[in-house]
């Protein structure tokens, strides 16, 4: 069973969508939890937002430990910048603190929001198209497993052991994106 972690603002209806359509079984909780199986927090808005609904509705320490004993977790767009510690869209507000680094805004020349279609490198060497909608990003990151570029490289995914996180919405990428959700669905056990 995988839990979507629902604050008030994400894109529950495509994602859970998504993963219905992918055959997998699913509750989404807005309290705090614990003993799940795996996690997914989709994540739209702006990260004080984000941070505050988290920590009111009692979810930050119910992620943060079920991260922490190694439950699989895939954060999506904003969902993956909260793994971090901070983002310059919200000076002073902290973010899981889960992997080191912080979030900045895209470069002033860049087009913003990016919003779109992008091709992702992972490191592994494949590639493939995934779709974007965010103003923030992660530069540069000991996690990489993926990047994209706009008007500049940047971390497009992450991964380190249970945790893994995606700049793009693969609930919102088509093929390429329900195969990429498909096989952390999988192998996150």
């Amino acid at each position: 069973m995988i839990t979507v972690v629902d604050y008030g603002a994400g894109n529950l209806f495509s994602l859970t969508n998504a993963l219905e359509i992918l055959g997998f079984k699913f509750e989404i909780v807005d309290r705090a939890f614990n003993g799940v199986e795996k996690i997914i927090l989709p994540g739209v808005g702006h990260f004080a937002s984000m941070m505050q609904s988290l920590e009111t509705r009692n979810l930050v320490e119910s992620i943060k430990y079920s991260a922490n004993i190694g439950v699989p977790f895939l954060g999506i767009c904003l969902g993956m910048q909260a793994l971090f510690e901070s983002s310059e869209e919200a000076p002073g507000v902290i973010g899981l603190s889960l992997l080191e680094g912080k979030v900045v805004r895209l470069p002033e020349n860049s087009r913003v929001p990016h919003m779109g279609w992008n091709e992702v490198t992972f490191e592994d060497g494949g590639k493939n198209w995934f779709y974007f909608a965010n103003s923030y990003v992660v530069l540069e990151s000991r996690n990489t497993w993926g990047n994209a570029d706009h008007d500049g490289e940047f971390v497009a995914a992450v991964k380190r052991e249970n945790l893994t996180g995606v700049q793009f919405h693969p609930e919102k990428s088509g093929q390429a994106g329900l195969d990429l959700l498909e096989k952390w669905c999988r192998s996150a056990s």
